[in-house]
C-alpha cells in the first residue's frame, strides 16, 4: 500500500458527469488505505424528479448536494483519517448551479439564496489537499454514462454535457484554492487496464509527496 503523507487529510475528485469520478475514488482508497466519501446518487430523492423537470427540482437538488457536501468536509476536518472525497463543494457552486440559473432552470432569487449560503459554508472550510481533476470529452463521458445504464440520466442531453464541460474548464483554468492535479481521462482506463490505474496511482503518489514534504 502506498503511504501517505501524515500532514494530507483531504484528497478530492472533480469532473463531469461520467467522468470516472466514482471509480477512481474507489480505487485510489483502496491503494492508498483512504476513507472514501461517495455523492449520494443512489439515496438522493430529488435526482430522479430532477432529470424528470429540472426547473421545478433545481434549486432543491442543489442545497441536497451543498448540504450533503459540506457535512461531508466537516466530517473529514473532526476525523484523523485521511479521506477521498467523491465531488467537491466548490463544483456544485462554480458549474451546476450557475448553470441551471444560465440556462433559465433555476430563478435568480433561488440563485442568489443558494450563493450566499455557499459563501457562507466555505467560509467555515478549508479546500483539498489535493484536487483531481478528470478531464473528459463528451464522447468520453456519453460512453461512460451509457455503460453504466442509470436510468435517470437517459434523459441527459449533448447540449447539457458540453455546457457543463466548459464550465469546469473555465473553473480550473482559475482554481488557485489548493494543489491540483489535472488526469486526461480520454487517455486512460483505470478501470479496466491495470497499467493505466499504475499510471494515475504513481501521479498522485508524486503529487502527495512533491508537494506535502
Amino acid at each position: 500500500m502506498n503511504q501517505t503523507p501524515p500532514n494530507v487529510k483531504h484528497v478530492a475528485i472533480a469532473g463531469n458527469i461520467g467522468a470516472g469520478k466514482t471509480t477512481l475514488c474507489t480505487q485510489l482508497g483502496k491503494n492508498f488505505g483512504w476513507d472514501v466519501h461517495y455523492e449520494s446518487t443512489d439515496n438522493n430523492p430529488y435526482l430522479s424528479d430532477f432529470y424528470n423537470d429540472m426547473k421545478r427540482w433545481s434549486f432543491n437538488l442543489q442545497i441536497y448536494f451543498l448540504n450533503n457536501r459540506y457535512r461531508q468536509i466537516l466530517d473529514i476536518h473532526k476525523g484523523d483519517v485521511t479521506v477521498i472525497q467523491d465531488r467537491t463543494i466548490y463544483e456544485d457552486a462554480n458549474i451546476f448551479a450557475p448553470n441551471l440559473h444560465d440556462m433559465g432552470l433555476m430563478t435568480t432569487r433561488d440563485f442568489d439564496n443558494y450563493t450566499d449560503l455557499f459563501n457562507l459554508m466555505t467560509s467555515q472550510i478549508s479546500p483539498p489537499d489535493l484536487l483531481i481533476y478528470l478531464k473528459a470529452d463528451i464522447s468520453t463521458l456519453v460512453s461512460h454514462i451509457q455503460s453504466r445504464g442509470r436510468d435517470y440520466e437517459g434523459s441527459i442531453s449533448i447540449d447539457y454535457l458540453k455546457r457543463l464541460n466548459e464550465r469546469y474548464d473555465a473553473w480550473i483554468d482559475t482554481y488557485d484554492a489548493g494543489n491540483l492535479l489535472v488526469i486526461d481521462a480520454n487517455k486512460v482506463d483505470f478501470k479496466n487496464r491495470p497499467d493505466d490505474l499504475g499510471k494515475v496511482v504513481n501521479l498522485v503518489q508524486g503529487e502527495l509527496h512533491g508537494l506535502f514534504q
